[in-house]
């Protein structure tokens, strides 16, 4: 029985129960795969079921309670949690060596006796956000865990993660949720039947739009790129596309976000010129109108792809999306 709560990957979770079981689980895993798809709650699953009176993850009982706590504490019994902070939304190292998360460090926890009957789990939100110290303090665990150790990084830039990490994780892919798995946890959340098709081609078989405000705000993204495209200025049409400098997100992860959804354009722009159907449901008529050659829509691409490995870099996130802006218009 599993977290009903929880969309799709089921032969995964399955699988994974089952090393955990016999002991097979390696001691470092890197779950891959488009944002919010559940890689984070396929982890969590795997701490819930030892601390669930019904070794479950049943979502239901006192043991469960803490898993379902928003935001998620750092640590729970059996569970270290390690994610990005800051304007610059990095993990740095004094998350990992110093007192930031819990007494002693991320090491000194790791070493800790684990509980009767669990194992000692670190968390790893976005891994592609480590920063280079943190990341190189984080090898040698990684590379050796103590029995009964084991880390979860998550990250849907899975290239993007230092490749000395990389080497010392098993990669385990989780593609994006079947239409009707997305779209049934956005009719629990309150969606109507109404909005359906604008919401899945959205979504795009994940879940990062349940919320109404986000959904609003990346349609209006969607559209502002199609503006540029036919057109429009970044004065006025790329308004929406500037990262909010007050908001608790990192500007970079903001300025990914709008690449990521001129991304999605061309995609679909490309997939339209060859003749197959088109994903964006409403939207993909005005993308078909476009009319983008092959040689631009690769151009472009290439341009989106260089700026997202500046990012982390680049203090001036908002002329990377100015840059891109004038590719496409020109």
């Amino acid at each position: 029985m599993f977290d009903p709560g929880i969309q799709g990957h089921q032969r995964v979770r399955e699988r994974l129960a089952e090393r955990v079981a016999s002991g097979k689980l390696p001691g470092a895993l890197l779950l891959a795969g488009p944002v919010a798809v559940g890689k984070q709650r396929v982890a969590l699953e795997l701490a819930q079921r030892e601390l669930c009176f019904r070794r479950s993850a049943c979502g239901a009982c006192a043991g469960c309670a803490p898993f379902k706590a928003d935001p998620l504490p750092v640590e729970l019994p059996n569970l270290l949690r390690i994610a990005p902070e800051g304007k610059a939304g990095l993990i740095k190292v004094g998350a990992v060596r110093g007192d930031d998360l819990v007494e002693g460090g991320v090491i000194a926890w790791v070493h800790q006796a684990a509980l009767p009957g669990t194992h000692r789990w670190i968390l790893v939100e976005d891994a592609h956000r480590l920063n280079g110290p943190s990341a190189n303090m984080l090898l040698k665990t990684l590379e050796e865990p103590p029995p009964g150790a084991h880390f979860l990084l998550v990250t849907h830039r899975p290239d993007a993660v230092l490749q000395t990490i990389r080497s010392r994780a098993e990669r385990l892919v989780l593609g994006p949720l079947a239409e009707a798995e997305a779209w049934a946890v956005a009719e629990a959340a309150g969606w109507e039947p109404s909005q359906r098709k604008a919401w899945s081609a959205l979504a795009g078989g994940t879940l990062r739009y349940l919320d109404p405000e986000v959904f609003d705000h990346a349609s209006a993204q969607l559209e502002a790129w199609i503006d540029l495209a036919e057109g429009g200025t970044f004065a006025t049409a790329g308004e929406v596309l500037i990262p909010d400098k007050d908001s608790p997100i990192a500007q970079s992860v903001q300025v990914g976000e709008a690449l990521e959804m001129l991304l999605r354009i061309l995609a679909e722009a490309g997939r339209l010129a060859a003749g197959r159907p088109g994903f964006l449901g409403p939207w993909s008529e005005r993308v078909g109108r476009l009319g983008l050659e092959a040689s631009r829509v690769k151009e472009v691409q290439e341009a989106v792809h260089r700026n997202q490995r500046n990012l982390a870099r680049n203090p001036y996130a908002e002329s990377l999306l100015r840059e891109v802006a004038l590719l496409l218009v020109r």
